[in-house]
């Protein structure tokens, strides 16, 4: 009877095991932890019982609520590595102990170069990782990274190329942008009437907490590769724009502007703001190219924008 009872609990923990139910608590070195996707990550490491180290610039900042939503990580750390990524003495030892990395590291709106930030800075990140045998390490991209002129795009993809070259396991996630991304489209509509370049250009956009569950999980499953993922919804443009107007309760207002203009825009938005310059040339691709990733996860993009609306009392 007892030994049935042994060889009954040792099936169970078998097949547990190979469904992903039993997974050993690790210490997961994050970083970009303080960005929108960063924030999700940690929280939903924490859920699962992982040990967090995080990285940031400031504590402080790192315990306030985030934006559009994202959670504070109050709490949710249980070792922070406060410093700047792009110090080399501080990077150098910041992956000491961690059993895996995620990085959502890039520039947002910062005035910074994005080759200092998506390729040296994760490259840093990444030299740590090699000297304290950490082994896996998964990377935020962009769907169509290596296709987009933006200079973002380039930075970001010669590092997964460097990552994949790598000897440490990596697990690459492109996805087409964030819900976050899309307040943009939500506060042109506010502001009366969104402008398109290619109304039925189709994207998928996915929630931060959503993307966290995809990247956490291919982390534990461990197999390297890479993933293009979206959330569960596929837009075109022009849905994106309706979708906001209803968000508001107003009618929809949209207008087609040629393509033809972003050339020279974007070239005289670069004689005063290069880094502008360069956003504006990613979002633009990003409008006149489909983008689409595997659909993944819950959350709604009227429901997120319906949540901002009211919050902001429109």
């Amino acid at each position: 009877m007892a030994s049935g009872m042994v060889l009954c609990v040792y099936n169970w923990l078998l097949i547990s095991k190979r469904r992903g139910k039993i997974t050993k608590h690790k210490t997961i070195l994050v970083a970009g932890a303080t960005g929108y996707l960063g924030r999700f990550v940690v929280a939903e490491l924490h859920r699962r019982g992982h040990k967090v180290r995080a990285i940031t610039r400031s504590r402080e900042r790192a315990v306030s609520p985030g934006p559009w939503d994202s959670p504070s990580l109050d709490g949710l750390v249980d070792d922070w590595a406060v410093g700047e990524v792009t110090n080399p003495a501080f990077v150098a030892d910041v992956a000491e102990g961690a059993d895996d990395v995620i990085s959502a590291l890039g520039v947002t709106k910062q005035k910074a170069n994005p080759w200092d930030i998506d390729h040296q800075a994760n490259l840093a990140v990444l030299r740590s990782a090699e000297k304290h045998g950490v082994k896996h390490f998964c990377f935020v991209n962009v769907i169509g990274g290596d296709q987009c002129p933006a200079q973002l795009t380039r930075a970001k993809t010669a590092f997964a190329q460097e990552l994949t070259a790598s000897r440490i396991s990596s697990q690459i996630i492109n996805p087409p942008g964030y819900f976050s991304d899309m307040t943009q489209i939500l506060q042109m509509a506010k502001k009366g009437r969104v402008f398109l370049f290619r109304p039925e250009t189709r994207i998928n956009p996915i929630h931060g907490a959503d993307l966290a569950k995809f990247c956490i999980d291919r982390l534990t499953d461990g197999e390297e590769g890479a993933w293009n993922v979206g959330g569960p919804e596929v837009f075109t443009w022009k849905g994106l724009a309706e979708c906001a107007f209803q968000a508001l309760n107003r009618p929809a207002k949209i207008a087609t502007m040629s393509p033809a203009i972003l050339s020279p825009l974007i070239g005289a938005l670069g004689l005063f703001n290069r880094r502008r310059a360069d956003t504006l040339r990613f979002i633009s691709w990003n409008m006149l190219h489909d983008c689409i990733g595997e659909p993944f996860g819950t959350h709604r993009l009227l429901d997120f924008y319906k949540d901002l609306v009211q919050k902001d009392g429109d």
